[in-house]
């Protein structure tokens, strides 16, 4: 956070609470020129995505000759991830094994969000379940840490699961619900930092754990970004951003074929993920997510600036329930409600006061963007 006065985009909802925010003459900031000039221009869900979407689609199948399933899709039950898994087995015709990683937070809406999905497309479910005593430690050193980015084991666990079974069994082609639609302005660095960056955890968790990760699932930039895809063949490819995707449209197809509940928020499937964007962010940084999600919308046409702002009028918790949340958290960590209302006093931390790869992400991005791979906007 900065000393900036308050300022807040005249198109989208991004304001100064990003501390690295640029406004051109017209007060309209860098995240909304960004995705004008750089991403709409190159992001194709017409009949060239349509090419590229069926060229994709040729290659996972013939991969998958002769296996049980011709990808995995990782599944949350969440809407983006949901609406993929419907896609890929209904739209594409293509064979996936639904993939879940249990990190100990699903709500019982995603649960059966997820049971609902797989079972109405006859499909198979794997779920992993990650060993809840060291996830519960990880997570409190990140608390004990004092940085905003404490959802960081929950989501490094996903993928670093998904990525060991893909080597372990051969799959080359793991699907995700990742799409510009709804995702095409990030979330700033400082608000959430690489959750991929294994030295970050390594160095947090030797500060602030009590116990050794013997089973959590670590991975490393350089495995899953240069070892995997180029050497091993293992790609991550993002359907969605081939077709058109609209949340609204994606919402009401899951809920009358399926009976698929819709979430308050996006990412509210994990019971964590929904008391972290909700409250720890906003109430002790003055993060809300809100405003990067909102503005990806604004931006695809799928939601209204005054919208955006009236929704944003109200607060990104229920006052109603709150406490309910923080009991429900402070329980499943084994802590007292003191304890964790007193990490929300702690000395406020960024990602740079501890051991990171940071410049290795920067350099691979650029690189990412100078050959086309990479559409996304800044973080």
């Amino acid at each position: 956070m900065t000393n900036r006065p308050h300022q807040i985009c005249t198109n989208c909802v991004m304001d100064t609470t990003d501390s690295a925010i640029v406004f051109d003459e017209k007060s309209v900031c860098d995240h909304c020129n960004t995705f004008y000039s750089k991403v709409k221009p190159n992001w194709h869900t017409d009949e060239r995505g349509r090419a590229a979407l069926d060229r994709m689609v040729e290659k996972i199948r013939a991969d998958g000759q002769g296996k049980d399933f011709d990808c995995i899709i990782g599944m949350s039950g969440g809407i983006d991830s949901s609406y993929l898994t419907y896609a890929a087995k209904e739209l594409l015709g293509l064979r996936p094994l639904v993939f879940h990683v249990d990190a100990g937070w699903n709500s019982q809406i995603a649960v059966n969000n997820i049971e609902k999905v797989v079972d109405g497309l006859g499909l198979d479910l794997f779920t992993e379940v990650i060993d809840w005593e060291e996830m519960k430690d990880l997570q409190r050193a990140f608390f004990r840490s004092g940085v905003p980015h404490i959802d960081t084991p929950q989501d490094h666990a996903f993928f670093a699961t998904m990525y060991k079974f893909a080597l372990e069994h051969g799959v080359r082609n793991m699907l995700t619900g990742a799409n510009l639609s709804t995702e095409c302005i990030r979330n700033p660095i400082e608000w959430m930092y690489y959750q991929s960056d294994s030295r970050q955890i390594r160095d947090i968790h030797r500060r602030f754990g009590e116990k050794p990760l013997r089973n959590f699932p670590l991975t490393s930039i350089l495995w899953h970004k240069v070892w995997l895809p180029y050497v091993r063949g293992i790609e991550v490819l993002r359907p969605l951003n081939f077709m058109p995707y609209i949340k609204a449209d994606a919402r009401l197809l899951l809920m009358d074929r399926f009976g698929w509940q819709p979430y308050p928020q996006k990412h509210f499937e994990s019971r964590f993920t929904r008391f972290y964007e909700s409250y720890w962010l906003p109430e002790r940084f003055g993060y809300d997510v809100r405003k990067v999600q909102f503005s990806s919308l604004i931006v695809t046409d799928q939601m209204t600036r005054d919208e955006a702002l009236a929704e944003l009028s109200n607060p990104s918790y229920d006052k109603e329930t709150i406490g309910q949340e923080i009991e429900f958290v402070a329980n499943k960590l084994d802590i007292s409600v003191e304890e964790l209302m007193n990490y929300m006093a702690l000395p406020k931390k960024t990602y740079r006061d501890y051991r990171n790869q940071e410049e290795v992400y920067r350099f691979g991005a650029r690189i990412m963007r100078m050959v086309g791979l990479e559409l996304g906007g800044k973080r």
